[in-house]
C-alpha cells in the first residue's frame, strides 16, 4: 500500500476560489452564452474564446445560402436574458439571428474575450500539472502559438462541419460546385441547370427559394422525409397550448409580425412573456409524438401524409418518393414552406434513382443516363460523428480515435471518460433535436459551470466522469432508445447517417427531461484528483474560517433570513 504525502492545513478560508484559466472553442450561441454565464457565477479567473471564423455567430455566420433560416419559432430561438420582441418573421432568417448574436456580444463588452481567426488545432492533458496544453493556429499569419488552460470548454457545435456526398468523381465536375454551408457571395443561379442533392433542412430550404428562378432543377433524394405542415398551422390544429395567445397574434402571409404587432411586444412586456411561454410550452409538448405506437404519434402522422398528399398534388408517383414508410420523427421533422408545392413546378424534376458518378458535364444515373448541368449544389450536411476536428489527447489517448473505434459516448452529452476538465456543448446523445438551442446552452452552461466552480474552491486539480457512470449511462440509452422513432429503421444523422445503428445525437427523453436531469450534479459519478500531495479531499476546509465571515460585502447572519423548508 502506498503511502500518502504528509497533510498540512491550508490557510486559507473554507469557500476561497483558486484562479484558473478558461479556455472556449467557439463563439456561436452556445461560447457567447458561456461568457455570461461565467460572469454571473465565477470569481478569480481568466477567460479566453478562440474563434475561426472572421466574427461572432458560429452555424449563422457561416451558413449564407438562399432562404437559410432557422426551424424554431424566433421568439424562442433567443437568449432567456436578452429577448428581442423586434424579430420579424415567426422563423427568423439566418441574417437576422447572426445579427441579433452581434448585438449580444456589443451590448455585453464581449470583444475582448473573443480571439477571432484562432483555430484551436491541438490539446494535450498534462497530469502533472492538471493544464490542457493548447495548440492554437493564427489564421491572420499563419503562425502557431501555445496556451494553457485549468478547463477546456468545447462549444464549436455539431452542425459545423461540412462535408461533401461520397459520390464518385464528384470534383470532376467543370460547372459551379456548391455545398449549402459554404455558399459563394454572389453566386448567380438564374437561367442555370441545377441539381440540388439531398432533402435535409437545408435542402428543402433552398429548393423552393431558387426554384422560380432557375431554369431546371434537378432534385435527387436518397431517402424520403416527413414535411410537416407550416408550424402555425400545426400548433392550431394539434390545440395545444399555443393556440389561444396566436389568433391575437398579427401576421401575413409570410409569417411576417406586423409593425403593430412588434410594437405591442415592445410595450406589453406581459403580453409578450405569455406570447414567449405559450409558444415554448408548445414546443416542449412534441416528445409524444416520437414516441413509437402512440395515440399522439399516429394521429400526427395520419394528418402530415394528408397534408404531403394535397401539397403534392395527390401525384402518385412524387407520393411515393416523398412519403416515408418510416414513423415520424425517425428523420429530423422540419417545416418547410413551398418545398412541396416546389417540386411539382413545371422546371422541377425529383430524381430517387441512384447517382453512378459525376461526369464533368453532370451526373451519370444508375442507369447509364447523363443529366447536363450548370451548377451541381449538395446539402448534404455536416460530419455529425462526434470525432473532433483536431487532437484532443486525455489519459486514454487521442480523442479522435476513441471516437472512431467505439460508438460515441459521453456523460449527459457534457463530459468525456478519460477526458479530465473537458467539457462540451452537444456532445453525444445531446438534446440537439428538442427545440431551441439557445434555452438549451443556457443550461448546459450552468451546469459546467457549477462543476468549474466546485473544483475551485474545494482544491480539485483534475475531474473526469468515471468509466462506470459512463457505461451505465450509455446502457440506460440503449435500452431507451427503441421506444422512439429515432430508433426505427431509416437513415439519419442521429444515428450517423446509418440506415440502423445506435441513437448517438439525440437525448433519451423529452426537452424537460433534461433540464431535469442537469439540476442537480451527481458527485458520486465523477473521479478527483486534489491539489493537495496528501489527496485529502477535505483540504479545502482550510483554516477554520469562512468566506462568509471575513467578507465585509456578505450578511454573516444569512441564516436567519432563510424559510424553514
Amino acid at each position: 500500500m502506498c503511502s500518502k504525502a504528509p497533510y498540512s492545513i491550508l490557510e486559507k478560508p473554507l469557500g476561497t476560489p483558486k484562479h484558473v484559466r478558461v479556455v472556449g472553442i467557439g463563439a456561436g450561441a452556445s461560447g457567447i452564452n458561456m461568457i455570461r454565464t461565467l460572469r454571473k457565477n465565477m470569481a478569480t479567473y481568466e477567460h479566453v474564446i478562440y474563434e475561426k471564423n472572421d466574427k461572432t455567430g458560429g452555424t449563422w455566420f457561416e451558413n449564407r445560402y438562399p432562404g437559410c433560416r432557422c426551424d424554431v419559432p424566433s421568439h424562442n430561438y433567443q437568449f432567456s436574458w436578452r429577448p428581442n420582441p423586434e424579430w420579424s418573421n415567426f422563423f427568423s432568417a439566418a441574417t437576422e439571428i447572426e445579427e441579433y448574436l452581434n448585438r449580444v456580444c456589443e451590448e455585453e463588452h464581449m470583444a475582448g474575450v473573443i480571439k477571432t481567426r484562432r483555430k484551436v488545432v491541438g490539446a494535450w492533458w498534462d497530469e502533472t500539472q492538471g493544464l490542457w496544453d493548447l495548440s492554437i493556429l493564427n489564421l491572420e499569419t499563419g503562425e502557431t502559438f501555445r496556451d494553457q488552460a485549468n478547463f477546456l470548454v468545447d462549444a464549436s457545435g455539431i452542425l459545423n462541419n461540412w462535408k461533401w456526398p461520397d459520390i464518385p468523381n464528384l470534383k470532376s465536375f467543370q460547372g459551379d460546385l456548391i455545398h449549402t454551408a459554404d455558399w459563394p457571395k454572389g453566386f448567380d443561379y438564374a437561367n442555370k441547370t441545377v441539381a440540388v442533392i439531398g432533402n435535409g433542412s437545408s435542402g428543402i430550404q433552398l429548393l423552393p427559394t431558387i426554384q422560380p428562378d432557375v431554369k431546371k432543377l434537378y432534385h435527387f433524394i436518397r431517402t424520403p422525409t416527413w414535411i410537416i405542415p407550416p408550424r402555425i398551422v400545426t400548433m392550431m390544429v394539434m390545440g395545444g397550448p399555443a393556440k389561444s395567445v396566436l389568433s391575437e397574434i398579427e401576421l401575413d402571409e409570410k409569417e411576417n409580425f406586423s409593425q403593430s404587432q412588434i410594437e405591442r411586444f415592445k410595450k406589453d412586456p406581459a403580453f409578450y412573456r405569455k406570447f414567449v411561454k405559450a409558444i415554448e410550452q408548445d414546443s416542449n409538448g412534441a416528445f409524444p409524438i416520437i414516441l413509437n405506437g402512440g395515440p399522439v404519434q399516429a394521429f400526427a402522422q395520419s394528418k402530415v401524409v394528408e397534408y404531403m398528399t394535397a401539397a403534392l398534388g395527390g401525384n402518385e408517383k412524387l407520393c411515393k418518393a416523398l412519403i416515408p414508410q418510416f414513423p415520424l420523427g425517425c428523420r429530423r421533422i422540419t417545416p418547410a414552406p413551398g418545398y412541396l408545392e416546389a417540386l411539382t413546378a413545371p422546371n422541377t424534376a425529383v430524381i430517387s434513382e441512384g447517382i453512378a458518378t459525376v461526369v464533368p458535364e453532370g451526373i451519370q444515373l444508375q442507369s447509364g443516363k447523363i443529366i447536363k448541368l450548370d451548377a451541381i449544389i449538395c446539402a448534404t450536411g455536416f460530419d455529425n460523428s462526434f470525432v473532433p476536428r483536431f487532437p484532443i489527447l486525455g489519459r486514454g489517448g487521442n480523442v479522435q480515435d476513441t471516437m472512431k473505434a467505439e460508438i460515441p459516448k459521453g456523460y449527459m452529452s457534457c463530459a468525456l471518460p478519460g477526458v479530465p476538465n473537458y467539457f462540451t456543448f452537444l456532445g453525444p446523445n445531446a438534446p440537439i433535436g428538442h427545440g431551441s438551442v439557445f434555452t438549451l446552452s443556457e443550461h448546459i452552461a450552468k451546469y459546467i459551470t457549477r462543476i468549474m466552480v466546485k473544483c475551485q474552491k474545494e482544491g480539485i486539480k483534475a475531474i473526469t466522469p468515471s468509466d462506470a457512470a459512463v457505461e451505465d449511462y450509455s446502457q440506460h440509452i440503449a435500452a431507451f432508445m427503441p421506444r422512439t422513432a429515432w430508433a426505427s429503421p431509416g437513415r439519419s444523422w442521429f444515428k450517423g447517417g446509418k440506415e440502423d445503428g445506435p441513437v448517438t445525437a439525440l437525448h433519451p427523453g423529452s426537452r424537460i427531461h433534461f433540464f431535469h436531469m442537469l439540476e442537480q450534479f451527481r458527485a458520486e459519478d465523477w473521479d478527483y484528483v486534489y491539489d493537495n500531495p496528501a489527496q485529502n479531499r477535505f483540504q479545502y476546509l482550510g483554516n477554520g474560517f469562512s468566506t462568509k465571515e471575513l467578507d465585509p460585502n456578505v450578511d454573516s447572519t444569512w441564516y436567519l433570513d432563510d424559510e424553514e423548508s
